[in-house]
């Protein structure tokens, strides 16, 4: 479950050429094009670019390079031609990328074009609870102590935390142990060891926390049709705290 020095090493790597992808999408104009066209921007420069793998084209059987979750939907939204951005829309783009065996995994909610203040304040929480769950983070901290702070924040801004995902250990699988709640009670649950590598990627629901999965078996929606976003870092738990290996150009000062 603790990775070696060596590992964190490539890890780190993977997580700053996805920092990367980010910052590439921060420059792209996001109005008009469809979730598709993104997905195909964001393959074209992983592959030929960073000469890296796109961790999650095949994974459980899953076609494409992100997911794409615009509005209401929750995660794990389908890219799709039909579906056009369009002023006002917010957009999570959920991206993951494997360098020499080693995966980091990150996502990032955009505003397309001119968004209204509410939609606004909740991204702003939606960011600012992840890293309430950062910065619990430390040697001798315990998993519910990250849940805490993150469903507090929420709760706080008026917001509900949404239960059924999580987030996970991750290394040279995609999905490793030990889950990551974005709700719980402080002092409860495992306790952090430096090595430990694992994704915190809390999702806010405008209205009730309750989702629902549409047909297609993938995208995940709210039940009362309220705006979702999210936010994700792959984190490791160092000898003093912690470190974001998927921490983006835009967010140096955030430490």
């Amino acid at each position: 479950m603790t990775k070696q020095p060596e590992e964190l090493a490539l890890l780190a790597e993977s997580g700053r050429l996805l920092a990367s992808v980010f910052a590439m999408l921060d420059r792209t104009s996001l109005v008009g094009k469809s979730t598709l066209e993104i997905d195909a921007i964001v393959e074209h420069y992983i592959v030929d670019d960073l000469q890296a793998r796109p961790a999650s084209k095949g994974q459980y059987g899953y076609g494409f390079v992100l997911n794409s979750s615009v509005n209401h939907v929750v995660c794990h939204g389908v890219p799709s031609s039909s579906e056009m951005l369009c002023d006002g829309d917010i957009v999570n783009f959920d991206i993951t990328l494997e360098k020499n065996g080693f995966i980091a995994d990150s996502s990032k909610t955009y505003l397309v074009g001119d968004v209204n203040p509410a939609a606004r304040r909740l991204v702003r929480a939606t960011y600012d609870a992840m890293w309430m769950g950062i910065m619990a983070v430390r040697p001798g901290a315990r998993l519910g102590d990250i849940g805490w702070a993150i469903e507090r924040h929420a709760k706080k801004n008026g917001y509900s935390v949404v239960r059924e995902y999580c987030g996970h250990g991750i290394g040279r699988e995609m999905h490793e142990a030990p889950q990551i709640l974005h709700y719980g009670k402080p002092g409860t649950g495992m306790a952090l060891r430096p090595g430990m590598v694992f994704t915190i990627e809390p999702m806010l629901n405008r209205g009730r926390r309750t989702v629902r999965t549409q047909e297609d078996g993938w995208t995940v929606v709210t039940t009362d049709g309220s705006l979702s976003a999210q936010f994700e870092h792959t984190v490791a738990v160092t000898d003093d705290g912690v470190s974001v290996l998927t921490l983006r150009p835009d967010e140096q000062m955030a430490l």
